[in-house]
């Protein structure tokens, strides 16, 4: 835990959030009638994790805070997957799963973001223990932990569930009696219950992951690096050996290899038909893999223990073998988190992530004059100015036509297609924050106010000014004038009087006739 809590805490404060963590961070701070009507329309898989970070940031709102509770997670799920190598395999393997889980850098990059991963990775450790203990219990009172927290777990994230049938087959494999099967079927039906109006509404809401695709062989090789020590090299393939070695204790194996197998497995069958599956959705069985490389080098150790020197056996239990082990064990770790230092430093720079918003709002800031108009094209690109508002408090949001809190959406709702060409109408320069990909002219969006905005500024600007940081483009579009507008374009709106926009003393241009808008 004392290894995992460092390697969270160092380089927690990134300098910029990313898109999913803004998500949290502006949800998170609205009202809990805000975030409850939010909750109706979008999000609702995540609606007890806003709830519970509305509570953490009314202490002091800023980025560090945000990641502390998946840090803490992070933290204790390391701790609850030490205690599950020591009631399986012994103390010493319990320890080197534990480290193990902590270096891995899935691990440390899930534990610095601000989501509810981590959070969902502690809730799943925590009930295998449980199922554990309830196995080794006696009476109905073992199962409730058990299905309190396998509950609160999937409310947490959804796409937890699948652990159930991970239990499923632990049980199986362990050869539990009757009386544990009719307890741990009371607990699933009663978590199963609880789910059902959550499932019900997230149904309506599957559109937020229309994004995902279905996952091919290269994404299983992909997850199999991520959950290894190493993703490349020596260290990769030692842990699969020692996963192999590890598959030989029994008890171990059967708690450790469903966890690791059948999340994941059944995430990507179902997502052959409809895509569900990303590596994050199942951080919680890296917990799997920790188990098995650590119970395969105990037993690797008890082999070694065992070979004969000079016609003596040295026993596992002697001091100076276990001094051997103990030693050999802290320099293995210690090599492995050394040789994956770079991948460790490359993560905690906000570069490494998908997009760093703080960098998108000072670039506003320096080039932005009061008044000016702004464009955000699509309009999540909206996220950064809720995320950091410093950089957007004197320029005017242009499509905007109410706010994300009062209107119930993530980022706002915009103005209609008709409404936004009357608002452009006037306007002789606006800035346009754009991701790359939709500055890309075969790029076409369903909404129509995304296909007005690009028609719009096709058709009526020309670009003065380019500003590019990562994925993110800034541009300033200032209005054509009557000879730069492209053949067969109208120069001005329909109705308006030609000379609208003509310098004094310029003779009026000749209307050109008009074509349809090339969406």
């Amino acid at each position: 835990m004392a290894v995992m809590l460092a390697i969270g805490l160092w380089g927690l404060d990134r300098g910029g959030m990313w898109g999913d963590e803004s998500v949290t961070f502006q949800v998170a701070q609205r009202t809990v009638p805000q975030i409850w009507r939010l909750l109706h329309d979008v999000d609702a898989v995540h609606g007890l994790y806003y709830l519970f970070m509305h509570a953490v940031l009314t202490v002091h709102p800023g980025e560090v805070v945000l990641r502390l509770p998946s840090v803490c997670a992070a933290t204790a799920t390391a701790g609850l997957v030490a205690a599950l190598g020591v009631r399986l395999a012994g103390p010493r393997a319990g320890l080197w799963a534990g480290v193990l889980y902590a270096i891995t850098p899935m691990t440390g990059h899930y534990a610095q973001e601000g989501r509810s991963y981590a959070l969902v990775a502690a809730g799943v450790a925590g009930a295998t223990l449980l199922l554990l203990r309830a196995v080794d219990g006696v009476g109905a009172r073992a199962w409730w932990p058990y299905g309190t927290v396998v509950a609160l777990t999937c409310v947490l994230h959804e796409l937890a569930v699948p652990v159930l049938a991970a239990h499923v087959v632990t049980l199986a494999l362990l050869r539990v009696p009757r009386r544990v099967w009719s307890g741990w079927g009371r607990a699933a039906g009663v978590v199963a219950l609880l789910l059902l109006p959550l499932v019900w509404v997230s149904q309506g809401q599957s559109g937020q992951v229309a994004w995902l695709v279905s996952p091919g062989w290269d994404r299983v090789g992909k997850l199999a690096r991520n959950f290894s020590p190493g993703p490349a090299g020596p260290v990769f393939w030692g842990a699969l050996l020692l996963m192999a070695a590890g598959l030989r204790e029994r008890r171990t194996a059967a708690v450790a290899l469903p966890l690791l197998l059948v999340p994941p497995g059944i995430l990507m069958t179902v997502s052959q038909v409809r895509p569900l599956y990303h590596d994050r959705y199942v951080l919680y069985a890296l917990a799997g893999a920790s188990l098995l490389v650590a119970a395969g080098a105990g037993r690797v150790a008890h082999v070694l223990g065992r070979v004969r020197f000079d016609g003596r056996r040295l026993r596992v239990g002697g001091r100076r073998v276990r001094a051997v082990v103990g030693v050999t064990g802290v320099l293995a770790l210690t090599g492995t988190f050394l040789h994956q230092l770079p991948v460790h430093r490359q993560d905690r720079s906000a570069a490494h992530r998908p997009d760093n918003l703080a960098v998108v709002s000072a670039l506003a800031v320096r080039q932005m004059r009061p008044g000016d108009p702004v464009l955000f094209v699509p309009s999540v690109g909206r996220l950064a100015a809720l995320a950091y508002p410093k950089g957007f408090r004197r320029v005017r949001d242009i499509a905007l036509r109410e706010s994300a809190p009062r209107s119930g959406t993530l980022w706002g709702l915009e103005a209609t297609p008709g409404e936004l060409r009357q608002r452009l109408a006037p306007v002789e320069r606006v800035w346009v924050i754009a991701e790359r990909y939709a500055l890309d002219p075969r790029w076409s969006p369903p909404d129509p106010v995304e296909r007005t905005k690009l028609a719009v500024l096709d058709k009526e600007f020309t670009v003065r000014e380019e500003h590019v940081r990562d994925d993110v483009v800034l541009r300033l579009h200032v209005r054509r004038e009557p000879a730069e507008v492209p053949p067969g374009v109208s120069e001005v709106p329909p109705g308006a009087a030609t000379t609208a926009r003509l310098p004094p003393g310029r003779p009026a241009a000749p209307r050109a006739r008009p074509r349809p808008a090339r969406w």
